[in-house]
């Protein structure tokens, strides 16, 4: 619903040219900017350049239009529609390229002109999308275009779109008041969230008042109300949504979807599907292959170490829960006199009589890490995400930890949001547990790339400096 309305007022007119504008815009940039690349280099515009900018016009209608969504241009930000449009021109300048190869017509154009005229078009697109989509929510944000809106139920779902639609001016949405059987009291309402009475008050509100929206946020449980509350909103002209209240639920990447016609509402899911998944990958493989070239020499010199200093395997393999609860084989440098991964599990302890003579040292200084590196290459981890509990650990947990089996939604990390916040190393108590596990859900409630790399970088200044490190 989140698509703003055509203007009401003497601008109506303005919103279709703007869109109209901002799909023959990129055409018309793409053309244009060829022919002065063309005849900056003082060349003649022979037949051949006619038949390029004939293609990129067709090539940038159907690669370089804006989203159907209005609402999708304006709610995005600026930095999403940049990288689109950076997306979309590169996919534009390989299908020239494909082209230019199946046709043999690549040899007739100057490298010169092309490459130039590659660099300087995107800069402009840029711009221009920028800018019409400046003019749009300018024209959207005009307070005289608003739609009036009630909402029935006063519940923290219908309070959160209040909220938001009160500081999104371009949807175009007024938020008169609320209708609830409960008392202001009751509720707690604050002074910007108007009771204007009680749920049998709001059709004859709405018709009095030529309300044009009414949303109906009652909870799940009272489906019978909602059922007679639509249906007597349909003798009034109000359009009618209805705002399930899923905030009663613990929400994992919650989103709203169709398949295949159907309307559905994800409650708990992974943060990495799609483009975020391949991000997220590719963030993996090019860091940890920079990184892995970095420590060469000290992996070298710690395997050395530990093969010299005490006797047994230089790697110490534990199988973990990794992606989906799967068990994985997890890498590290053995710190200590034993190697073990049956059902019972001691956790290491600051004073371990298990630590070998430099198990310790290679512990407080994370370097027995560094080989689950190759764990993140064979896309058994990741960099950054819930570090991974021996197996016994999980099945005594789980069964003692509300939710603690979600955090197997991701990949599991060498280091995580648990860590970086003091939750590293031994937890003695089933709080402990606890709030690593809360942790760990907030990661995948609000994950992102700058949330990694945030990550990673306070966990380099943890290293040299935790003292909960053993």
């Amino acid at each position: 619903m989140n698509e703003p309305v055509v203007p009401k007022n003497s601008f109506a007119i303005s919103v279709p040219i703007v869109v109209a504008l901002q799909t023959a815009a990129p055409a018309a940039i793409a053309v244009a900017c060829l022919y002065v690349v063309v005849a900056a280099y003082d060349l003649p515009l022979l037949v051949y350049f006619h038949s390029l900018a004939l293609v990129v016009a067709l090539l940038s209608v159907i690669l370089l239009r804006p989203p159907r969504s209005v609402a999708g241009q304006l709610l995005g930000g600026s930095f999403p529609i940049v990288i689109a449009v950076m997306i979309r021109w590169m996919v534009l300048l390989a299908g020239l390229l494909a082209i230019g190869y199946v046709t043999k017509f690549s040899a007739y154009y100057s490298r010169r002109i092309v490459l130039t005229w590659a660099f300087i078009t995107p800069a402009l697109l840029i711009a221009a999308t920028l800018g019409l989509q400046e003019l749009l929510q300018r024209i959207l944000s005009d307070p005289a275009n608003a739609r009036r809106e009630v909402i029935a139920g006063c519940t923290d779902s219908s309070r959160q779109l209040a909220k938001r639609l009160a500081g999104r001016s371009e949807l175009c949405m007024s938020v008169m008041g609320f209708f609830d059987d409960r008392g202001s009291e009751r509720l707690n309402v604050s002074s910007e969230e108007r009771l204007l009475g009680k749920l049998a008050d709001l059709p004859a509100y709405v018709k009095e008042h030529a309300v044009e929206v009414a949303f109906v946020a009652l909870p799940i449980r009272h489906v019978s109300r909602v059922l007679q509350l639509v249906e007597e909103l349909r003798d009034t002209t109000a359009s009618i949504y209805y705002l399930p209240d899923i905030f009663v639920f613990d929400l994992i990447q919650s989103r709203s979807g169709v398949i295949d016609g159907i309307p559905v509402i994800s409650m708990c899911e992974t943060p990495f599907h799609g483009h975020r998944a391949i991000a997220k990958r590719l963030t993996d493989i090019i860091l940890t292959s920079i990184m892995l070239l970095a420590v060469a020499p000290i992996m070298l010199a710690t395997a050395l170490l530990v093969r010299l200093t005490s006797p047994g395997p230089i790697i110490f393999k534990q199988r973990r829960y990794g992606l989906n609860g799967e068990e994985i084989l997890i890498y590290k440098f053995r710190t200590m006199t034993v190697v073990e991964d049956g059902p019972d599990i001691a956790q290491a302890t600051k004073s371990d009589a298990r630590f070998t003579p430099v198990g310790r040292f290679l512990r407080r200084y994370s370097i027995d890490e560094l080989p689950q590196l190759i764990n993140v290459l064979q896309g058994r981890m990741s960099l950054v995400g819930p570090r991974p509990h021996a197996v016994a650990h999980n099945e005594l947990y789980r069964k003692l930890i509300k939710g603690y089996m979600i955090r197997h939604k991701v990949l599991p990390g060498i280091t995580g949001l648990a860590q970086v916040n003091g939750l590293r190393g031994e937890t003695r108590t089933l709080e402990q547990m606890e709030a690593r596990v809360r942790y760990d859900l907030e990661y995948l409630r609000s994950w992102s790339i700058e949330l990694d790399l945030e990550i990673l970088a306070r966990t380099a200044m943890r290293v040299l400096n935790d003292s909960q490190a053993f």
